[in-house]
């Protein structure tokens, strides 16, 4: 159907009005645009320094042009602190379009001779106004932040400050906090035509960096590298500042795409590295080398959740492995953690592992194919319902030859040598020709019961790991908020003793795991065997190790005369050997603290079968310490240590405490036993006394779940 003229004539009339008044608003907007600029200056300078309590002051500021704006000599000192920042020339251009909008988009950026300072001396520094608090309604909003949106804007906002064209010059950042300084000083920063160059000076020319590379904000692309003149990448500051060693020779990310899809927001990139080194005495005892290392990853963005998705895929030398890791918030939060490997060659993923990570089982030589598989959910408000599966699976997998360690050595007389506080103790002969060894089937049954039933009931079923008594840790240790309950078998506590040294990184317990597992599933040694060493190089008491020396010492017999009673009290020391003398009294007997214990583990072992129904609690009252022990007793009143309490120093601090933090003494303070002994001689209340019997009950109950479960 034709539209009449008329129709024509009224849109174009109302185009041109539309025209004349952007044209007469422009016109104004532009007579008055220092004026304006002025008032948002001022506008600025107040906010600094009613919020942030900030002395911005600006020489000069004017248009330059229809779209750009220049400034020079811009300071900011905080109130009663050091200066903070100053820039000498800045001048920025905007987006003439994008205004119109309402988007601020960068068309250049210059900036020379300018400089940030961030100084902290002690408590005192000048950046603290960033963590300062502002004030907030009293009444909350009710409104939920949607992640998809926030992570949109975020980006979208990042990509509006990237300049098409940017000239730095002479920009220097210096961070000192007391004796620790850096400075990084930005001689050239470019950007022409997408791409980017930079050259920064680490402290004077002790290091020169460069970033390179490529950057699109409009199609939200870019792809950056940074990478040293003739040297590693290195920061110092880390090492002074944490401990931590860490360098490299080049590490690269790239942006390749971004989309909404319905609710979802997803960037798909990558992250490189390529020679990373690693060190931290938390983490290993030596030098971590990483020759490669990648990931791809599809980040994903929903309403209430952020993930990376199974489409990724972590890319280390010649393996690959596709991880999946969400986080939900909520009313309850949720973590989730998947990996999955396809089947590997055995020698590649052996030869994957950073070198110097697992120094054991450096060198070793084995054939086969290997595939893993990990699982693991959090629901925070059902911590009990935990999903912990983590499986490694086999196919003709074989050693052919060991590493730096001889893991074989388990299977015939070696030597054991015990550490303390990183010395070494006294070299220990496990075999025959050790006087005080004792071969298993010289050891009192009571004894080998007790201590399966208290320390790993399934020993002889397992594969060395028990997924029940690891998926209860969990649960236990994030609804106490600290270490409270471990799930080592006692597979893993032979392989800690007798491959590996004591100190407590993360690296050496991953190598503990893999050792359990190539003993368990190479059928490198008998359960038996396993057993035997075991109990004859573990500590018993103060430089008491191996069970012939512990029976002769607390009983002076042969292990094989050992009853019940003594056998529940030697199992019941096995978590915290040296505190043994304090569960006796000056005549020898036993403290009654001890008695929930020997009812607890004499119970399981007589519904098992494994002892006769005991009246007098499964042998407590007969167990005497021998007589020439006795006048080293300690005071009475002095620390009663009743293995069904958690060790202080352990549930006292976080699990990354355990990882990262405070040191776990070998032995027992002085100090403690004192402050043990004052605290004990104060009279306790009813209410106390209550508490203490339903503390009790529960560590009863947790030990009985612990020992019914596996």
């Amino acid at each position: 159907m034709q539209r009449p003229e008329k129709y024509y004539k009224i849109g174009g009339i109302i185009l041109a009005s539309l025209l004349l008044i952007i044209l007469i608003g422009g016109s104004i907007a532009y007579t008055k645009r220092e004026a304006l600029l002025k008032v948002a200056i001022e506008k600025a300078i107040r906010k600094a320094k009613n919020d942030y309590n900030l002395n911005v002051k600006i020489k000069t500021a004017r248009f330059a042009g229809l779209k750009t704006i220049d400034f020079e000599e811009i300071s900011i000192v905080p109130e009663n602190r050091d200066s903070l920042a100053f820039i000498k020339n800045f001048k920025v251009g905007i987006k003439l379009f994008p205004l119109i909008l309402g988007d601020i988009k960068l068309a250049e950026v210059s900036m020379t001779d300018s400089w940030i300072s961030l100084r902290k001396k002690d408590s005192i520094s000048n950046y603290d106004f960033l963590f300062r608090k502002k004030g907030v309604d009293s009444v909350k909003s009710s409104h939920k932040v949607n992640l998809a949106e926030l992570a949109n804007n975020l980006l979208n906002q990042m990509l509006y400050k990237i300049p098409d064209d940017m000239d730095i010059r002479n920009f220097e950042i210096r961070l000192q906090e007391n004796a620790n300084k850096i400075t990084l000083n930005t001689s050239s920063a470019t950007i022409d035509n997408g791409q980017v160059k930079s050259t920064i000076l680490i402290n004077g020319k002790e290091s020169v960096w460069h970033v390179q590379g490529s950057v699109d904000p409009g199609d939200k692309q870019l792809d950056l590298m940074l990478f040293a003149d003739g040297k590693k990448v290195e920061l110092p500051y880390l090492e002074k500042k944490l401990g931590l060693k860490l360098n490299f020779d080049t590490i690269s990310t790239q942006m390749k795409r971004v989309q909404r899809d319905g609710d979802e927001f997803k960037i798909s990139g990558s992250w490189a590295v390529k020679n990373l080194l690693v060190n931290h005495p938390r983490i290993a005892s030596n030098d971590i080398v990483v020759p490669s290392g990648s990931i791809d990853a599809d980040m994903v963005f929903g309403e209430n959740y952020v993930s990376i998705d199974s489409t990724s895929t972590i890319h280390l030398q010649n393996i690959e492995a596709n991880p999946f890791i969400k986080y939900t918030l909520g009313a309850n939060k949720i973590y989730e953690l998947k990996l999955r490997t396809k089947e590997l060659d055995a020698q590649q993923l052996f030869d994957a592992f950073p070198h110097g990570l697992f120094e054991s089982l450096d060198g070793m030589k084995v054939t086969g194919k290997l595939q893993y598989d990990l699982n693991f959910r959090l629901d925070t408000k059902y911590p009990d319902q935990v999903v912990f599966d983590s499986r490694l699976r086999k196919n003709n997998f074989k050693v052919v030859n060991w590493g730096a360690t001889n893991l074989g050595k388990i299977n015939s007389s070696f030597v054991y040598t015990p550490y303390e506080y990183g010395k070494p103790m006294r070299n220990i002969t496990i075999g025959p020709q050790n006087p005080d060894y004792t071969p298993i089937n010289q050891i009192s049954p009571y004894l080998r019961n007790a201590l399966l039933t208290a320390e790993d009931p399934s020993f002889y079923s397992h594969n060395g790991f028990v997924e029940e008594s690891i998926r209860k840790s969990i649960a236990t240790n994030f609804k106490e908020k600290a270490f409270k309950r471990g799930g080592s078998t006692i597979s893993m506590q032979l392989v800690k003793n007798v491959y590996l040294n004591r100190q407590k990184t993360i690296a050496r317990k991953i190598e503990e795991i893999l050792i359990v597992w190539i003993i368990e599933n190479t059928n490198l040694s008998s359960k038996q065997r396993m057993f035997e060493v075991y109990l004859n190089l573990i500590e018993w008491g103060k430089n008491v190790y191996g069970i012939g020396e512990a029976s002769r010492h607390y009983f002076n017999k042969h292990p094989s005369q050992l009853d019940l009673g003594e056998s529940i009290f030697l199992a019941s020391i096995v978590p915290k050997p040296k505190s043994g003398m304090y569960y006796f009294q000056g005549d020898g007997t036993l403290k009654t603290g001890l008695r929930g214990y020997f009812r607890l583990i004499g119970g399981i072992m007589q519904r098992r079968g494994l002892a006769q129904p005991d009246s007098n609690v499964y042998g407590f009252y007969g167990v005497r310490l021998r007589e020439s022990l006795r006048t080293q007793m300690p005071p009475a009143d002095s620390l009663l240590a009743d293995s069904l309490y958690e060790d202080e120093e352990e549930s006292s601090v976080s699990i990354l405490q355990q990882i990262f933090g405070k040191r776990k003494p070998d032995t027992i303070n002085v100090n403690d036993i004192g402050k043990s002994k004052s605290s004990a001689t104060k009279e306790k209340t009813p209410a106390e006394l209550r508490q203490e019997r339903r503390e009790q009950r529960r560590r009863e109950k947790e030990a009985r779940q612990k020992s019914g479960g596996n």
